[in-house]
């Protein structure tokens, strides 16, 4: 019997470490709320269909708040800088990151010769769970956008009342308090990266990206980098207008797309 239990106990001990160290998919209460990031998009707004390893997320993007940013990102996505890239960075409870082709977080690209742009800072759209956000090139010191971004995958309760009274002293309204006490976030990359998207559907797509196991460092701390990935690839990234096809319909265009390049092949 005692054997009995120490083999059960091993295997569940396994199936906890395959199945991202233990990282549990949170549960995420609807939102109700007048902040733009929460209201439904409307005929015709621009979207981005992201389809990856572990799902579909669909997300809605703002390009009179952050036009460069915007632009940036569909045009690249249009000609298929993405397809095939990972998500380099799923650190759980923060954010999942990616738009680095060579998949390292170290480079990056931009539709006007590879040239950053400027943060664009909209007082109408916060860090919020589930904000598409561009990420910034580094190289010793902040020197603007590129291909990079990111979703905030921040925890439901990661705004706590101190925190919130701390939004208030700096000025936010209590819409945008209330929502960050629901939906959780990062309030304080407000005012420094740009917000250009915010998820609607897929989510908890988002938050399996952010579970996938990560590899450790020599010391044991966690890299936040994906010990495989295959589990963290963007297959493809699509611009198309709200409400937009359904995901039957792209995997109809994608099998077409397929069966003209074998035929030209």
């Amino acid at each position: 019997m005692k054997k009995l239990l120490c083999l059960v106990f091993a295997m569940l001990m396994l199936a906890l470490c395959a199945c991202g160290s233990g990282k549990s998919t949170p549960k995420r209460p609807a939102v109700t709320s007048s902040e733009r990031q929460f209201t439904t998009p409307a005929e015709g707004d621009t979207i981005a269909i992201f389809t990856t390893s572990q799902g579909e997320i669909r997300a809605v993007l703002y390009p009179d708040a952050a036009p460069m940013a915007v632009y940036n990102f569909a045009g690249l996505a249009r000609i298929g800088y993405y397809d095939g890239t990972v998500f380099w960075r799923t650190q759980y409870g923060f954010a999942v990151q990616g738009g680095d082709a060579t998949g390292t977080g170290t480079g990056g690209s931009t539709i006007w010769s590879n040239n950053a742009y400027p943060a664009e800072v909209d007082p109408g759209l916060k860090h919020y769970a589930g904000a598409l956000c561009a990420a910034f090139a580094t190289g010793g010191e902040r020197t603007g956008g590129n291909s990079q971004f990111y979703f905030v995958q921040a925890l439901p309760d990661s705004v706590d009342e101190a925190q919130q009274q701390a939004l208030a002293q700096n000025g936010y309204t209590q819409e945008q308090i209330d929502a960050y006490a629901a939906a959780g976030g990062l309030p304080y990359l407000d005012n420094t990266d740009t917000v250009f998207g915010q998820v609607y559907e897929g989510m908890n797509v988002v938050d399996k990206l952010a579970g996938v196991k990560t590899i450790d460092s020599e010391d044991g701390a966690d890299t936040c980098r994906p010990f495989d990935s295959g589990d963290v690839t963007i297959e493809h990234i699509t611009i198309a207008a709200y409400p937009g096809p359904t995901t039957e319909e792209l995997a109809a265009q994608w099998a077409a797309e397929v069966d003209d390049e074998n035929a030209v092949g």
